[in-house]
């Protein structure tokens, strides 16, 4: 009942502006930063990365909501963290944000299982390193963006009894569609420098060793990692979705076919599934640093206020709509 109590609320509370949120854009002297260690599917071990209200601690320790954010594309958990600031406290909740682990790669994880896996085993991971930590194990969420928002919908996907709610912010949905896209991503100079060589030619190399082929040599692979895949899944999960996209997108390039493409498909299986599609004219992942607050708003995790959101349009079902989805 709480999870439909949450999932309600999501629908029907109303939008926040970033500006009208007291200590957002400063004050991360309000939350506390855990590093805790874990075990990857392949028994590598990685780091992760717990924020928590400063004042929730041993011996003021209710049960607390977790979110689980994997990070985007080669830029790492602690850079990820960085962008949810001082919202944990705002909202009463935790955020981990592991390094992850893929079939052979680290940062470049691509949604592969065992990542996908692990990303499960958060709840678990961070009672286990932090025994203070409570977990809420009734409201656990995934939020993330980019490669990160691709792992989120996966998450989803192949474990939708672990949460509460989800948010993805330009997500690939289609892996396969990103590979033959990576040539065209733009590369300055010191781009080049950086990555030896053309940024998407050195893309598809990463993928390949990551996912064990091409596209045309390894579909199934692709298949595997792509949310897309699964949408008949995340459209009968009645967990609470938000899909952020947007068509100036110049990293996923193609987003009306990327997370464009998955929204209709929920819609057309489920036209009674929690999903809201947010599109708007914003770089990739630049909603992502301006909008959070928005997004963890619907979900119920941090006070909603407003209701005016310049350049954003709004798919929203109907407010009842989580009173008819049936798994």
């Amino acid at each position: 009942m709480l999870r439909a109590t949450r999932a309600s609320a999501a629908l029907l509370c109303t939008l926040v502006l970033v500006a009208c949120l007291p200590d957002v854009a400063g004050a991360t002297s309000k939350v506390r930063v855990w590093a805790i260690s874990y075990r990857a599917h392949d028994g590598v071990r990685r780091h992760a990365y717990v924020a928590v209200p400063r004042s929730y601690r041993p011996q003021m320790n209710p049960p607390i909501p977790l979110v689980i954010s994997p990070h985007g594309r080669g830029i790492g958990a602690r850079r990820n963290l960085a962008l949810w600031r001082s919202l944990p406290a705002l909202g009463n909740f935790a955020v981990v944000s592991p390094d992850g682990e893929g079939r052979v790669l680290g940062n470049y994880s691509w949604g592969a299982l065992g990542q996908i896996d692990d990303l499960a085993r958060m709840p678990e991971i961070v009672q286990r390193a932090l025994p203070w930590v409570d977990v809420d194990t009734n409201n656990v969420y995934a939020v993330g963006g980019s490669m990160g928002g691709q792992e989120t919908l996966l998450l989803l996907a192949r474990h939708p009894h672990l949460l509460a709610g989800a948010a993805a912010f330009d997500a690939v949905a289609d892996l396969a569609l990103q590979y033959r896209d990576f040539p065209r991503l733009a590369c300055s100079r010191t781009c080049t420098d950086i990555w030896d060589g053309p940024l998407g030619i050195n893309l598809q190399a990463l993928a390949r060793k990551e996912v064990g082929g091409s596209p045309s040599t390894a579909r199934r692979a692709y298949e595997i990692r792509s949310p897309i895949t699964y949408a008949r899944a995340i459209a009968f999960s009645c967990v609470p979705l938000e899909l952020w996209w947007s068509p100036q997108d110049r990293i996923v390039r193609h987003q009306p076919r990327q997370s464009g493409r998955l929204f209709a498909t929920i819609r057309r299986l489920n036209p009674s599934a929690l999903v809201d599609g947010f599109t708007g004219g914003w770089r990739h992942s630049a909603e992502m640093r301006t909008r959070l607050p928005l997004a963890l708003a619907r979900l119920g995790l941090v006070p909603a206020a407003y209701d005016v959101v310049s350049g954003v349009r709004l798919f929203e079902p109907s407010p009842e709509s989580w009173l008819r989805c049936t798994p």
